[in-house]
């Protein structure tokens, strides 16, 4: 089961200037991941893995800055909707759906996503959350 915890942020300027920075970080890669994603289908009709992403983009900046589970998660989600427009190509194929779907497209430039810690990256001191360390 899982869970989420909605955390007000006060008028801390250096903690939304890091936040901000991580959730452009993931959006940034969530990109990088759709453009790989949509390459691979155009140019070698292939479909991708469920780890194919995290192994390419190891060693990229966007990556890196981020927590190793964090940038997991956020590729991970990128395959994950990949699969689904495989499978709803399939569906579409043998009649099942009447609609053609469409390949996930990209966000738009100069936004945030959201970025996702496991419950094991964060720890709790008091009543605050400590995010773990770029």
């Amino acid at each position: 089961m899982y869970s989420c915890q909605q955390v007000l942020v006060g008028k801390n300027p250096e903690l939304i200037a890091i936040l901000t920075f991580l959730c452009e970080q993931s959006h940034k890669l969530t990109n990088m991941g759709i453009y790989y994603g949509r390459q691979l289908f155009f140019k070698s009709h292939k479909t991708l893995g469920k780890y194919d992403l995290e192994k390419l983009y190891k060693k990229n900046y966007h990556y890196k800055v981020l927590h190793s589970q964090a940038a997991q998660q956020i590729l991970r989600t990128v395959a994950e909707s990949f699969r689904s427009y495989y499978g709803l190509i399939k569906a579409y194929s043998e009649g099942k759906i009447s609609e053609r779907p469409r390949i996930p497209k990209y966000r738009k430039k100069g936004g945030m996503a959201t970025v996702s810690y496991p419950k094991q990256a964060l720890k709790l001191k008091g009543n605050q959350i400590r995010v773990p360390r770029l």
